[in-house]
């Protein structure tokens, strides 16, 4: 008993020295570049097949191929992906998002390019580096992390690595070359990464998907020692793979023993669900990169021309029947990634799991296998699956609400590799089991009919959750998390919404999949698959429906129609691209089509044509590359106005004359308050004389005001011993502007994001309307009437002015509430309703017209309470002066409004009340001509 353990230990310390040995290459590339490099196990791959062919097909001897692969070729990758794919990103100043996008592109571009090369298959003769004894890779790893500790700690290049972790801009202004220390540290991670595949292919399947897959799943350790001390690393690796060869020991009986033999295989699976679910995680970008989540308008005609390349299979006969009747079912799974990653913003690396899963619930339940349920046709057993795995998604989505960029991206990848190995891998699960296609759909042709048909079901589900509220709320939340929280979006509950609706639609393709294959393979749902999908939908398209589509069947036919392999080297390569192409929502809105295409289209639907078409002009109906340009708050502004408050009273003006560019508003509900009509500041466009027309009055259903203000008692608030608020008092009454002014550092912010919902204090207690709010999240007060605005632009540039308004109206209404005209109103309010004006894209506009829609949004609210973080902020003299005038004018008409400022001279000409805050204190309060003289130097 003695001598088998004794012979477990020594193949556990084997296998743990090859993890080490990636957490070791994956720990030194992101402490030099910032990047988590999920090609790692690829690029081990790509290394441990050149190796076999320089000694199995060209005969060299073993230690000069070692040598040439370790040396050369290792290295030599790894330089290349530096200076060819992550270099470009980093000049172009690219997110962890971006970067995220363009390793999965290297890990499928390396992938698809073995298989092309080598094939799919496995190769069983790789040759043998090291003995099985365990003290050579043993000695090499602690060898290795000795050296790079060394190296780091007590040498120059140490001292610049240090500093260009810490901060790289800094580093390259005091004279370090950067890109040298990035290349040093993606030649040493990828040479980490050959000698990892050297030593583990000739004991694991050396085929193009197994070992990248298996590599990556070591990547725990990585985490685990959150992605900076080496030795943890190798600890934590070296006792896995112990814990995990000692576990083959034991063979309980009864329905403990699978479950303990999969968990002997796969301990280093369970790791990584552990570090991705629950350590904490690794990056903090919040969505995937503009450039794969922009707005794509879909052609005219499109629609029709898909259509009717899907409806050409039903005159296909044979294989190509067959091998199409997989297209619309892989469709249905991308389209699932349409909603959770396009629209949604979500790193979704685990889809592939909730289609197998859809597939395995599928022939259980027609099997009669299934706990706790019938034997059920095969509709039924589809449409029962749906509901089983669409909780699921939950496994996905609860992560989400925690974790962003890199976290989300392995905390996903984590559970599909997991669901893969405990699930679809075990005999206990999958043995014996059969799927076949729906009585009376047994033919090709027949089934492809019904999978068009729940194709189309499935399109009227996606475009649902992608037009209307659910898609503005789901546009708001990828585009800028926290400003849709402000907005009234419940952030939380639409990551579940979006990954529970993830997870049904990728069962109900996974479903179809299955029985368009009529078995359930195990392996069309492996993780490597859920990696090449979600590249697929990035690469074509993320949010676009249409773009589904044609990733489906360019996966498909690629395959089928060439040498396996293709496909993924395709979508490797737009992948790896994608963060170097210029954003679309840039270059989408200078498409138009040339005269040959209008007089073409003119000829085609001459009956269709609408007035504005052009017909015997060249002048192209689409808008111009540049927009109009969007005009200031107000006409003509030669200096700020002097103070009367108010004169500008919303209820109506208090002399017979209105001097031009005056604002009057009337909030749309204000309880026992007057009440009047409204008025905005028009461009210059809408009149001669610059005057401002009135507002119908709003109807429907107002919310009553506060009967007691926002008040905050006794805030404390501290970060790891530091206090930054230290029992803080304040209240924000209605009809009056309040300002907090300090130094940096004083606590402003801290309080500001206290009171807004963004951060829970330590201790003390926030009241509105009388009732405790402290622990009320921040889209919860936006309903209740607090509403607010970002220092840092907080807009969502996807969307169109009028949609990221309406985002604000929606999510505040009641039912019935006339959300859209409060959308028009708050659009007239800021001069944002000329037609040239709110149907733009948010995309690329001016600071001062994105300040416009960012408080055009809060107002569309209705609230009773605005603050408002530095809003003058970007803006020149004559937007600050009409930004003035229109919060005296809300403040008239009885908001309560709470403005942290720097500009002293906007708030000695704005405020009621000025607070002064030092040290997280409120030193100074009263009329600003009292505090601020006295504050003065």
């Amino acid at each position: 008993m003695a001598s088998l353990s004794y012979d477990l230990t020594l193949a556990g310390l084997a296998v743990g020295s090859a993890a080490a040995l990636t957490g070791i290459g994956l720990i030194v590339t992101y402490r030099a570049t910032g990047v988590l490099n999920f090609a790692h196990g690829a690029i081990a791959m790509v290394c441990a097949y050149v190796l076999r062919e320089l000694t199995v097909e060209w005969h060299w001897p073993l230690p000069l191929a070692t040598a040439v692969t370790l040396l050369l070729v290792a290295p030599a990758i790894g330089l290349l992906l530096e200076k060819a794919v992550f270099r470009p990103l980093s000049v172009l100043g690219s997110d962890p998002a971006q970067t995220l996008v363009a390793s999965i592109g290297v890990f499928i571009l390396l992938v698809g390019g073995a298989a092309l090369i080598w094939g799919p298959g496995a190769k069983a003769d790789a040759p043998t580096l090291m003995s099985a004894d365990p003290w050579a890779p043993l000695a090499v790893t602690i060898a290795l992390a000795t050296t790079v500790w060394a190296i780091t700690r007590w040498t120059r290049f140490g001292s610049e690595l240090r500093a260009v972790v810490d901060n790289r801009p800094l580093a390259v202004l005091s004279g370090i070359d950067a890109d040298r220390v990035a290349s040093a540290g993606w030649a040493f991670g990828a040479f980490t990464a050959g000698l990892t595949g050297a030593l583990l292919a000739p004991f694991v399947r050396l085929d193009p998907y197994g070992m990248p897959l298996l590599v990556m799943e070591v990547v725990a350790v990585a985490v685990a020692a959150r992605m900076r001390s080496l030795f943890i690393a190798v600890i934590v690796a070296l006792g896995l793979g112990v814990a995990q060869s000692q576990l083959t020991r034991l063979h309980p009986s009864g329905w403990a023993e699978p479950l303990l033999q999969a968990l002997g295989a796969n301990l280093f699976v369970v790791a990584l669900l552990i570090a991705a679910l629950v350590l904490p995680g690794v990056g903090s970008q919040n969505t995937l990169p503009r450039t794969v989540t922009a707005r794509v308008p879909t052609p005219p005609g499109a629609w029709i021309v898909a259509a009717v390349l899907f409806l050409i299979p039903l005159g296909f006969a044979g294989s190509d029947l067959t091998t199409s009747v997989q297209v619309p079912a892989l469709a249905v799974i991308l389209l699932s990634l349409v909603i959770v990653t396009g629209r949604g913003g979500q790193i979704s690396l685990g889809q592939a799991a909730y289609a197998g899963l859809g597939a395995l619930f599928t022939a259980l339940l027609t099997a009669g296998r299934f706990p706790g349920l019938p034997e059920l046709p095969h509709l039924p057993a589809l449409a029962v699956a749906v509901l089983l795995v669409a909780p699921l998604g939950l496994l996905t989505g609860w992560p989400a609400i925690s974790r962003r960029g890199l976290a989300l991206a392995l905390a996903t990848f984590a559970v599909g590799v997991g669901v893969s190995r405990f699930v679809f891998a075990q005999p206990y699960a999958t043995s014996g089991l059969t799927l076949d296609r729906p009585a009376g759909f047994d033919s090709d042709r027949a089934f492809y009919v019904l999978e068009l048909a729940l194709l189309a079901a499935a399109l009227l589900f996606a475009f649902s959750m992608r037009r209307g509220r659910m898609g503005r709320a789901l546009a708001a939340m990828r585009d800028h998390e926290a400003g849709a929280a402000a907005a009234g979006v419940p952030v939380r509950t639409l990551k579940l919404t979006a990954f529970v609706a993830g997870a049904a639609l990728a069962a109900l393709g996974g479903g179809m999949l299955g029985m368009g294959l009529r078995a359930f393979d195990p392996a069309a749902y492996d993780p490597v698959r859920g990696l090449l999908w979600f590249a697929a939908v990035v690469v074509l398209g993320a949010d676009s429906l249409l773009g589904a589509l044609v990733a489906a069947a360019l996966l498909v036919g690629l395959d089928a129609g060439a040498r396996g392999g293709v496909a993924a080297a395709l979508i490797g390569v737009l992948a790896v691209l994608t963060g170097r192409v210029p954003t679309t929502a840039g270059w989408t809105r200078r498409l138009s089509l040339t005269p040959l295409g209008h007089r073409a289209r003119s000829a085609l639907a001459p009956t269709t044509r609408s007035p504005r078409s052009p017909t015997s002009t060249n002048k192209p109906s689409h808008p111009p590359a540049r927009s109009p340009r969007i005009h200031p708050w107000t006409n003509r502004l030669s200096r700020p106005p002097t103070r009367s408050p108010r004169s500008e009273s919303l209820t109506g003006p208090q002399t017979p004359s209105r001097p031009e560019g005056t604002v009057r508003y009337v909030r749309p509900e204000h309880g026992s308050r007057r009440s009047g009509a409204e008025a905005a500041p028009r461009p210059p466009d809408d009149g001669e004389d610059g005057h401002t027309e009135a507002a119908p009055p709003p109807s429907g259903p107002r919310r009553e005001a506060p009967h007691h203000p926002l008040r905050a008692h006794g805030i404390t608030a501290t970060y790891d011993g530091f206090t930054a608020l230290d029992g803080v008092d304040l209240t924000v009454p209605p009809g009056h502007i309040t300002a907090v002014v300090g130094p940096n550092g004083a606590g402003k912010s801290t309080l500001f994001h206290c009171l807004a919902g963004t951060l829970r204090p330590t201790r003390g207690q926030i009241t509105y309307d009388g009732h405790d709010i402290t622990r009320t999240p921040a889209h919860a007060r936006t309903r209740l009437g607090v509403a607010r605005t970002f220092q840092q632009l907080a807009v969502f540039p996807s969307l169109t002015i009028t949609e990221n308004v309406q985002v604000g109206a929606e999510q505040a209404a009641r039912a019935h509430s006339p959300e859209t005209e409060t959308t028009t109103q708050a659009l007239r309010l800021l001069s944002l309703h000329g037609d040239n004006t709110r149907h733009h894209p948010a995309a690329d506009l001016p600071t001062g017209t994105l300040r416009r829609v960012e408080l055009a949004r809060a107002l569309a609210g209705r609230p009773h309470t605005l603050l408002l973080d530095e809003p003058a902020a970007g803006l020149d003299s004559a937007e600050v002066a009409a930004l003035a005038r229109i919060l005296r004018a809300l403040a008239a008409d009885g908001m309560a409004l709470l403005v942290v400022e720097h500009d002293i001279d906007l708030v000695a000409n704005l405020a009621d009340t000025v607070h002064v805050m030092a040290a997280g204190r409120i030193i100074a309060s009263g009329p600003p001509t009292e505090v601020l003289h006295r504050a003065a130097p």
